[in-house]
């Protein structure tokens, strides 16, 4: 029997860190292990109400090697000395401030209890002001306007908007931070000693669609247009990194000495260079050009790739970058997304639970209806007729990402009456989901980004085949449902494969280890015609919002 190489694949997500092992001959799983964040679990460092969402260094330390060796100790004996690579993707845009020898500053005894010399979480949009100045300097300074690549409109959940709103807010960690590394590209930095800002590898697609970098202009955006943003952002270039990023394909280098012992695992093991959990995500099902994959959870990114000869100048308005390289090395990579999608539906569950909480005299029954609450909702919204007349809502409650990013708009729920139950309400929630992601879809085709497929992934296509039947006819385009449950993990795997030289490429990598589809959903068309007319409703809906709504 043939002693297969193997890898790990570690997923950074929102609240915990996954380690998978994988063989890399037909990337069958050997064990896998799950480590939550600990300070996070507690609510510590974040204020919603203020959109700031923090997470602590050491969190991610003590995931790392939780799940790590938890996921060793569940494989047979002998699987350490088969592991030859490891790759990290994270949620991202997520950075931190370092010092001059890349240490976070939480990581410091004097910034211990400092949100803001924490990670600062994707979802954090603390900065909307700062993004706000960004596209204006952008779009009025006379030079380059250095949002081309990113759509056209820079985010408050992105790179430099964060950066200046900590800059601006917390004179400590601006006279102590050297430097700001984002999560994917720390990761590998750690695990391989080179911690350096100046020469740590950083990740392509964190570069390119958060960050501004762009070949054309020689990397970062310089000095001259960030002191027409604010004048605190000048010099910071020159402390992050110039013309060079990589791509998950390519090295970091290997595990330290120390980090070998602490795993379990031999100094010679490659580590990937990082990059995001939803782009590791669409290689882990097998993202093909023209085939548009929709991470679906809490929120939603979706993406795709395409030849560079086929888009040429083009660039698509209003999405989250486009950036060569960023999801597969030779492929145009282009992201978009909602800010919220389940977490809608977690709102008005917890908006329902209310009253539960606070008169049921028995804690088991309220935690008896909070598990069961959106599977009774689901299964009596489908029940309900698809209804020109019923509820329409807007999907912005967490803001919108794209098409054409607005942080400050607010979610909307329209044309209720006395007999607007729990179920058409929900309901109509579902078909503002849907509604946002199919503007997303209209804008890559009204831009030239043909999609001649779906694919989703995460955990709304595999626990409610009622939204995915929503989303299925709202596009009128059938969707497949990866059969992989841990996709960016496993993604993570495929491009570790690559990193360590198994194979020659991410796409071979692909083509062995992928798990393939296990359920599709296919349009209805007599749904078709009738969310047709609802989705113009919808943007009615969402222009008055945007246009003639004081928010």
């Amino acid at each position: 029997m043939k002693n297969s190489d193997y890898v790990i694949g570690l997923d950074y997500g929102t609240d915990s860190v996954r380690a998978i092992i994988v063989d890399t001959d037909d990337g069958k799983e050997i064990a896998t292990a799950v480590s939550w964040y600990k300070q996070w679990q507690d609510g510590k460092y974040c204020a919603p109400e203020d959109n700031q969402f923090r997470q602590h260094p050491q969190d991610y330390i003590d995931g790392l090697e939780s799940s790590i060796t938890e996921a060793l100790k569940k494989a047979p004996d002998g699987t350490a000395e088969r592991i030859r690579g490891i790759s990290i993707d994270t949620t991202g845009s997520t950075p931190v401030a370092v010092d001059r020898k890349g240490t976070p500053l939480a990581l410091l005894p004097e910034f211990r209890e400092n949100p803001n010399a924490m990670f600062i979480l994707w979802k954090d949009h603390t900065g909307i002001q700062e993004a706000e100045e960004i596209n204006e300097t952008a779009r009025t300074w006379g030079g380059i306007d250095y949002t081309h690549y990113e759509g056209g409109i820079y985010s408050s959940e992105w790179f430099w908007s964060k950066i200046l709103h900590t800059m601006r807010h917390d004179e400590k960690v601006r006279e102590a931070a050297y430097s700001w590394v984002e999560h994917c590209d720390w990761m590998p930095a750690l695990l391989t000693g080179n911690t350096d800002p100046l020469t740590m590898k950083r990740s392509r697609c964190a570069a390119g669609h958060k960050a501004m970098w762009h070949e054309s202009w020689g990397g970062l955006p310089p000095d001259e247009f960030l002191h027409e943003v604010d004048p605190l952002l000048e010099g910071l270039p020159e402390r992050l990194y110039g013309i060079e990023t990589y791509t998950a394909d390519i090295s970091a280098g290997t595990l330290t000495p120390d980090w070998a012992e602490r795993l379990g695992l031999s100094e010679d093991v490659v580590v990937g260079v990082g990059a995001f959990d939803a782009h590791l995500g669409a290689v882990g099902v097998e993202i093909k050009p023209h085939i548009l994959c929709k991470v679906m959870g809490t929120s939603t990114c979706d993406m795709m790739i395409i030849p560079p000869d086929e888009l040429g100048d083009t660039t698509v308005q209003g999405i989250a970058g486009q950036v060569d390289g960023s999801i597969l090395p030779g492929m145009v990579g282009l992201e978009a997304g909602q800010s919220a999608f389940g977490d809608i539906y977690a709102w008005f569950q917890s908006v329902l639970m209310w009253p539960v909480e606070q008169f049921a005299d028995s804690g088991d029954f309220a935690e008896k209806v909070e598990n069961e609450l959106i599977p009774a909702l689901t299964d009596a919204a489908e029940k309900e007729p698809i209804d020109e007349s019923g509820v329409v809502a807007t999907d912005w409650m967490n803001g919108r990402r794209t098409p054409d990013a607005n942080q400050r708009l607010k979610g909307a729920i329209t044309r209720l009456n006395l007999g607007s139950s729990a179920p058409k309400i929900f309901r109509g929630l579902v078909e503002s989901t849907a509604f946002g992601a199919k503007a997303i879809a209209d804008r890559f085709e009204s831009e030239g980004a043909r999609i001649d497929g779906i694919i989703a992934l995460g955990g709304i296509p595999k626990k409610s085949p009622f939204i995915m039947q929503v989303v299925a006819d709202v596009h009128n385009q059938s969707i497949k449902v990866a059969s992989c449950d841990q996709a960016p993990a496993l993604g993570s795997a495929m491009a570790a494969a690559a990193a360590a030289g198994i194979y020659d490429s991410i796409e071979d990598a692909q083509d062995a280890m992928g798990w393939g589809f296990d359920e599709e959903y296919h349009p209805i068309p007599e749904n078709v015609e009738k969310y047709r007319k609802l989705f113009e409703r919808y943007k009615q809906l969402g222009e008055f919002i945007e246009n003639d709504f004081t928010y």
